[in-house]
This record gives structure tokens, sequence and C-alpha cells, in this order.
């Protein structure tokens, strides 16, 4: 077995208890809130049309939007609460409408006769109503297990535990082990709960005592799985990070001035994000915290997550501060952002700047070589002159950013085309000349890998983007969390991090290993 392989099984228990929790509780809700809300609007066209309407409506939202939307209306909760509420309602339409349906199209004669024979309302829906439209209603629930098991793996950037984590890692890092390994999981789970459920349906029908059984136990089992983060994660996650413990002990002493306490260390979706959160991850469990990492979460989700304290630690760069969280779009000098950024972030949001960490890792506009020196560009501002139609390709976020804005502007770029691009494919895109333009990441070892130039902003349109510890309030007030971070402000240079950065995207390095190799050489700064 490879290595790789190896380490996508050691994660499974968690990951896969992490998707079940959310998969069979969000949809037993859904389905305890759907079946009664069906049976009223099936006897009530004023509630009919409201409520099959509004479940349609939800199912309108891309699933990806729905569980961002639930960060900021709960407040910069992050974790399984957000991701539960935006399942449970993406479970309901489904449900809720083949209820309804399955009721209005029984034959009328039978209800008839049902009243006929003196039942009650009560008694007609529950031995000939529910009974006959049962098929229908068990295929809604089939159909939403399908949609809540693949949305749930969509949960991973709002914080929450899935087997989702496969894929965005994997992306990010061109592991497409990890990739493939999530997505097949994911697809088997979903087989097995829709077995289960049509046993359960076939037990039914046949009123099978043993089908039940076997239909009923198999779901339990999945559920305690499901439960098992809250009742024994704890130890499952000690053990696997024992041997990151080592590593740091060996490195600082073996003092824990953190014991017993619990910290949330967060992260973008990208390799140097990564990187940077099991450094600072090493770093607290050397001190003695119990760590737990959430990555792939977008920049404004992490934020709040951090100013609310549902992240404790996390890496930023002055640049998204300044336009994302400022709104800002006039560029300062580097210093002067920096004292600015770390000004407004206390003020505003208790958030403590607790230093730079000694690179800044910018946007700028990257060409092949070969081709930036056929069209004879240099520079942002000789893209005007090019005739024919260039093309840049960006991951999705920066072409909503106001520093987008700033440099079509400046440099006269409203005829170049915009595409929209995972930002593991978008190196790849300019070197075999699918696009023309990228917008790089200058810490990325891809830059020199694949022999592009990265073009001059004599404007300085592009703002710096220097990487900044921010710690939530409640961290930044404690001081043995500040003392133990404390060590790695001005600690890592660029070509530094763009060689961990390296190590994972093209030698196919775990980031675990990239991270022991920083800690390595911020102990030991002359090797």
């Amino acid at each position: 077995m490879s290595a790789n392989l190896g380490a996508r099984l050691a994660e499974l228990p968690d990951l896969l208890a992490g998707h079940l929790l959310l998969t069979v509780t969000a949809l037993a809700i859904g389905i305890t809130i759907s079946i009664p809300l069906g049976i009223a609007a099936s006897r009530s066209r004023r509630l009919r049309g409201p409520a099959l309407t509004a479940a349609s409506l939800i199912q309108t939202v891309p699933s990806m939007a729905l569980l961002a939307l639930m960060v900021p209306l709960l407040g910069g909760m992050i974790g399984f609460i957000p991701a539960f509420v935006a399942l449970t309602l993406y479970s309901m339409l489904p449900v809720l409408r083949n209820t309804v349906t399955g009721i209005l199209e029984i034959d009328p004669a039978m209800t008839e006769a049902a009243r006929g024979v003196g039942m009650t309302d009560i008694q007609s829906l529950s031995y000939v109503e529910l009974p006959l439209a049962a098929p229908f209603i068990i295929a809604g629930v089939r159909t939403a297990t399908v949609w809540v098991v693949g949305m749930a793996t969509l949960s991973t950037p709002v914080g929450a535990p899935s087997l989702g984590n496969y894929i965005f890692f994997g992306l990010q890092t061109r592991n497409w082990v990890a990739v493939v390994f999530g997505c097949v999981v994911a697809a088997l789970l979903a087989i097995a709960l829709d077995a289960l459920i049509r046993l359960l349906e076939t037990a039914a029908r046949r009123r099978s005592p043993l089908r039940g059984a076997v239909a009923g136990g198999g779901l339990a089992l999945l559920l305690a799985f499901g439960m098992w983060p809250i009742a024994g994660g704890e130890r499952a996650r000690t053990v696997a990070t024992s041997s990151r413990h080592e590593v740091a002990v060996e490195m600082d002493g073996g003092r824990r001035p953190l014991a017993g306490r619990s910290l949330t260390v967060g992260s973008k979706g990208f390799t140097e994000q990564y990187v940077l959160a099991d450094l600072l991850g090493l770093r607290l469990e050397w001190a003695g915290a119990h760590v737990d990492r959430r990555p792939n979460m977008g920049s404004t989700i992490l934020f709040d997550a951090l100013r609310s304290g549902s992240v404790d630690v996390s890496i930023d760069y002055t640049g998204t501060v300044w336009t994302t969280v400022m709104g800002r779009s006039e560029p300062l000098e580097r210093t002067a952002m920096f004292i600015e950024v770390a000004a407004y972030l206390r003020a505003e949001h208790g958030v403590l700047t607790l230093g730079q960490l000694g690179f800044e890792n910018a946007y700028a506009l990257a060409m092949d070589r070969g081709r930036a020196a056929a069209l004879r560009v240099r520079s942002i501002a000789d893209l005007a002159r090019v005739d024919e139609g260039l093309t840049i390709a960006s991951d999705p976020e920066f072409f909503g950013r106001p520093e987008w804005v700033r440099v079509r502007a400046a440099y006269g770029l409203d005829a170049v085309h915009t595409r929209g691009m995972d930002s593991t494919f978008m190196y790849g895109a300019v070197r075999d000349g699918e696009v023309d333009i990228i917008t790089a990441y200058t810490t990325d070892g891809r830059i020199a890998a694949f022999d592009l130039v990265v073009l001059e902003d004599p404007y300085q349109a592009l703002p710096p983007y220097d990487a900044i510890l921010l710690l939530s309030p409640d961290a930044g007030a404690e001081p043995e969390v500040v003392a133990t971070l404390r060590p790695l402000v001005n600690a890592i240079s660029a070509d530094m991090m763009r060689t961990a950065n390296l190590m994972v995207d093209l030698d196919g390095v775990e980031v675990a290993e990239a991270a022991a190799w920083l800690v390595d050489r911020i102990s030991q700064p002359g090797r």
C-alpha cells in the first residue's frame, strides 16, 4: 500500500464519522419536519402553495452558497451547526413534495370507503392514506438521502469535517488519490444508505420483521458511528497527532503551558494555508493544547469565525484584510498598511495581529515566458497594446475583489476576457496555452517550475500581501497562546515558504512533512 493511500485511510474514521453525523441527523430532522408539513399541506390549499414554494426556493440556491450563508446568519459560527441547518433545509423539498403528491393521488374512492366504515380523519390517514402514499414518500426520502450525502461533501469550507476534506485538499495539492478516494467513499455511503432505506420499505410492505431488524440495525450502526467523534474522537485525534508532538517537544524542550486547552486553527483552501495551519498546530500541540484544524475556508468565512471566536488562530494577508474586510481600494506602502490593518482589527473586532511571518504572498499577473516574449510583454501596462484577445484566469474570488477593479482600470484591461478557475489548474492552463495570463501567488513554487514570468506592476495597483498571524479576541488575551506563537513572527522567508509549497504541489510530499521541514528550518535558521 502506498504511503499516500495509507494516510488517506488513517483519516477515514474521523471524516466518515463527521460526514455520517451530518447526513443522518439532517435527514432525520428534515423528514421529521417534512412529512407532517406535507400531510397538513395536502389538506390545506392555503398552506400547500407557500410550503412547496418555500422549499423549492431553497433548492434554487446553489448548495455552496446556502452553506456559506449560514455562517454570517448564525453570527460567525462554523462547523457542524451551519452545515446541519443548510443540509436540513436542502433535504426537505423531495420529502415534502412526495408526501403531498402521494396523498393527493390516492383514489378518492378509498378515502370515501374509509369514511363510509366510520373511520375518523386520523384513522383514515393512519390506516389508508399513509400506507398507500408510502411508496411516494419513501422515494422522496431516498432522493433526499442522495442529495444530502453529496451536499455534505461541500460542508468543508464552513468548517465541518466531512469526506469533502479529501476532495478540497486533493484538488488544491494535486493529490488525485485523495480526490478519488473521497468521491468513492461518498458514493459508497450514498449507495449504502439508499439500500438500507429500500430494505426498510420492503420490510414494511411485506411485513417482514427480519428485514426491518436488519435495516434498522444498519441505520443504528451508521448513526452510532456518526456519533463517534463526540463520544470517542478525542482519543483518536490524540493518537493521530502523537508523532507531531514528538517533533515539537524535541524542538522546544517539552514544556506544556497550554496543557488541557482546546484551540481551533482555521485556514483557507490552498497549499500554503494548509502548511502554515499545520505549523501553527505543531507549535500549539507542543505547548500541550488539543488542536482542531479547520481547513478550506473562504476568506470572509474564516474572518467571521475568527472574530466570533469559532476559530482561535489563523494566517491572513494584509492585502486581503485591507480590501475584503476593511473595504479599502487604494493600496498603501507595506509598513503603513500593516500598521493600519493591525490597528483596525484590534479596534473594530478585538482581533490581535501578533505580527508578520516574514514573507509576502501577493497576487501577481504571470505569463508563460515564451508567450510573453512573443507578445513583447514585460509589464501589466504592455497588455493593453496587444491586439489579439487575451484571457486571464484566476480563482473566482479575485474577480470580485477591489484590486481587480483597480488593475483593470489602471491599465485599461477592459478587453481582457476573465475566466474563473480553481488555483490548482491555473498554472498548468497558462503553461499549456489554454489561457494567456493568470493571477499567480508570488510564493508559489510553480512559477519557477513552469517557467512563468511575473509581469511588473509599474502603477503598484496590486496591494501588498504580507502574511500576518491573527488571534481571536479570547486567544489574544491569553499570554500562554501569545508566547507559544510569537517565535513564528518574522521567522519564515519567502524562499522557505516557496520551497515548502513546492514540496507539496510538485514533489508530492504530505503537508505534515512540509510543515515539519519548516519547523526544522525555523529552529535551525543557519541550515
